[in-house]
Order: structure tokens, then C-alpha cells, then sequence
């Protein structure tokens, strides 16, 4: 798949990740959880989705899916993101406040989103 298609495609199923965890994060914290607990139940829920469509459709060479080193490669970086993401998220939080949290939220996804799509592109999904 050249890497138009790949980018159309994880696009796509990021924004319906995106769309999860954001939901996740603000429900959860609207209902008192902290916004840094709240964001990384968020990115799991996000992730359990994305994980297995990005494997199959947008880096998928096959009909198999990722398989076990895809997944392991899969939660390195998806660790790192997470710490990132919720120090950003964490941080905006302390010093602004939860509602302008849940604003900036969408900006440091997308900014992690990009650094995700060259990692999981040239080492993630790789067979």
C-alpha cells in the first residue's frame, strides 16, 4: 500500500480512535476521575481499537493481521505516547484548568499522531 493510502487510512481510523479516547477522557473526568487517570483510560480505549485496524487495513500486507511482534513494538510506543500525552494533558490541566485540557487535548493528539504514523509506518507494523 503506497503511502497515500496509508496516510488516507490512518487518518481515518484515527480520528475514530481520537474520537474514543477524547470521549473517554472527558466523561471520566467530568465524573470526577483526574484528567491524568482519565486520559490514559482514554488511550487504552483508543488504542484497543486502533491497534488491530491499523494492522490489518492501513499497514497490513496480508490477510493475517499484526501478529505478536507488531503488538509488543505496538505498546513501546504506545508507553511513550501515553507518558507524553498525559504530561502535556497533565500539565495544561495544573496550570489552566480541565475544561482547557479537554480543549488541547485534540492538538497534542494530533502532534503525537503524526510522530505515530512515521514509528508505526517504519518499525510498529514492519513483518
Amino acid at each position: 500500500m503506497g503511502l497515500k493510502r496509508q496516510g488516507g487510512s490512518y487518518l481515518l481510523i484515527g480520528g475514530l480512535q481520537w474520537l474514543l479516547d477524547w470521549a473517554v477522557m472527558v466523561a471520566l473526568s467530568h465524573a470526577g476521575l483526574p484528567v491524568r487517570n482519565a486520559n490514559v483510560v482514554g488511550r487504552i480505549c483508543g488504542a484497543l481499537l486502533g491497534f488491530w485496524l491499523n494492522g490489518r487495513f492501513t499497514f497490513g500486507d496480508d490477510a493475517r493481521g499484526p501478529g505478536r511482534v507488531q503488538l509488543q513494538r505496538f505498546v513501546v510506543m504506545w508507553v511513550v505516547m501515553t507518558v507524553l500525552s498525559t504530561w502535556a494533558i497533565g500539565h495544561i490541566d495544573d496550570y489552566l484548568g480541565r475544561h482547557w485540557a479537554w480543549l488541547a487535548k485534540p492538538l497534542v493528539e494530533v502532534a503525537l499522531g503524526a510522530l505515530g504514523f512515521v514509528i508505526s509506518r517504519q518499525w510498529v507494523y514492519r513483518r
